[in-house]
């Protein structure tokens, strides 16, 4: 049984096991870089916050000899536990005031994009560049989010200007950049994964909580869910070249964080790039992928740059 056979089978069964009136349907969407991804989407009554829970995982769980019913018992038991009870109001998107106070930023990579960009207001950075997107809802088990789009913007007669000013501000407060020691993150990672851990102290050295010392440091947001874009917020990466004292390297790890490395004479530009191109290709997810190289932080000059580049490009 291929993928698509698989999902449609997992779409059967769990239509004929779910009760309510909920549907499942399958559906195919183009995410980050251009990956397509199909999962079931699923529809309840009366409320129209739908997940999408995609199979990819269960399919490989499934070719390692996991019964059908099985997965399709996991997947929704995994529903139950993220269904929305009640209805978010959409009325809110007809109007821009009704979403102004949830409208957030992301970063992709240009070149990655260059067919959804043709269609949603963006801003370059680098390379990269800005996309604006409504955080609808934020829970325990996730977040909620719309895309805005050409067509939005349409609607709102705003223009993208307006969008990156309320972005920005809305970005600190409900995605407010958070930086640690590489330490601390694996340590974080631990206690996510273990069923009973000990607690550790929050660590964010931008507001002074935690006065450890490492080689690497992490930068992210609130929810570790698109922190990579903390890099383009006003005065941070300004803030952490005060608390480290150098220049210093960004690694894009991921869409979702980056990595800090201080300058120091046993590393190059060139060799961080390999190393990064190296992690992109075989332990990131292809629509996770932010960029394949590095980036330096002049403090003194306060602009970042790519770092195999000599010429400076402005930071926002």
């Amino acid at each position: 049984m291929d993928y698509r056979a698989f999902a449609g089978a997992v779409e059967k069964q769990m239509n004929q096991k779910m009760a309510g009136g909920a549907k499942a349907g399958l559906y195919t969407t183009t995410k980050n870089n251009g990956k397509e991804r199909t999962g079931v989407l699923i529809e309840t009554p009366g409320v129209n916050i739908s997940p999408t829970i995609y199979l990819e995982e269960y399919f490989q769980v499934y070719k390692q000899g996991e019964t059908l019913e099985t997965i399709v018992d996991e997947i929704l038991a995994f529903y139950e536990s993220i269904k929305q009870e009640k209805s978010w109001d959409y009325e809110k998107v007809m109007s821009y005031e009704g979403v102004r106070d949830r409208i957030v930023f992301k970063l992709v990579n240009t070149a990655k994009n260059r067919k959804i960009l043709k269609s949603i207001p963006h801003i370059p950075f680098l390379d990269l560049s800005v996309v604006f997107y409504v955080l609808i809802e934020v829970t325990q088990e996730g977040s909620a989010a719309m895309m805005v789009n050409e067509s939005h913007m349409e609607q709102w007669r705003v223009r993208t200007d307006t969008l990156w000013s309320d972005a920005v501000r809305n970005s600190r407060n409900l995605l407010p950049a958070e930086f640690f020691t590489m330490n601390y993150a694996l340590k974080e990672m631990v206690r996510e994964n273990a069923e009973y851990c000990t607690e550790t102290p929050p660590e964010n050295l931008l507001i002074g909580s935690g006065r450890s010392r490492d080689g690497m440091y992490v930068l992210s947001n609130k929810l570790r869910n698109y922190g990579a874009a903390c890099i383009a917020y006003p005065h941070i990466l300004e803030m952490i070249g005060g608390i480290l004292r150098s220049d210093y390297y960004v690694l894009p790890s991921s869409v979702h964080e980056v990595v800090i490395v201080p300058c120091s004479e046993g590393l190059s530009a060139a060799e961080l790039d390999e190393m990064v191109k190296n992690i992109n290709a075989t332990q990131v997810a292809e629509e996770e992928v932010l960029s394949d190289h590095v980036y330096l932080y002049d403090v003194k000059a306060g602009y970042l740059r790519r770092g195999t580049e000599f010429t400076s490009e402005g930071n926002k």
